[in-house]
């Protein structure tokens, strides 16, 4: 994101404890050779880094550790274009903030 999250979703961002996916990278300068060179290692077949210290790859929990994400529970995946967004986000999210 170029900037920092829309005041109207932060607390549902918050509530799905996403707020730290959100916010990732803000502040930092983006590495562009370093990118290349990972993409570059990458094996799609077998969904591993290949650097000269070995194979590495990146697991769920990972994820979680780093990007303070929830694992547990089901996934979002839905597109969703609507006037109400208090049920889109109960229908997603489970919960409606007074916020929106």
């Amino acid at each position: 994101m170029s900037g920092p999250p829309s005041p109207l979703i932060e607390n549902y961002l918050r509530e799905a404890g996403f707020w730290n996916v959100a916010t990732i990278g803000r502040g930092c300068k983006l590495d562009s050779k370093l990118i290349s060179t990972l993409i570059e290692r990458w094996r799609h077949e077998t969904h591993r880094f290949h650097l000269s210290c070995g194979e590495c790859t990146i697991t769920l929990e990972d994820m979680q550790l780093q990007l303070g994400l929830l694992v547990d529970g089901f996934a979002l995946t839905e597109s969703v274009q609507s006037a109400d967004w208090g049920v889109v986000c109960y229908k997603l999210l489970g919960a409606i903030s007074d916020n929106i």
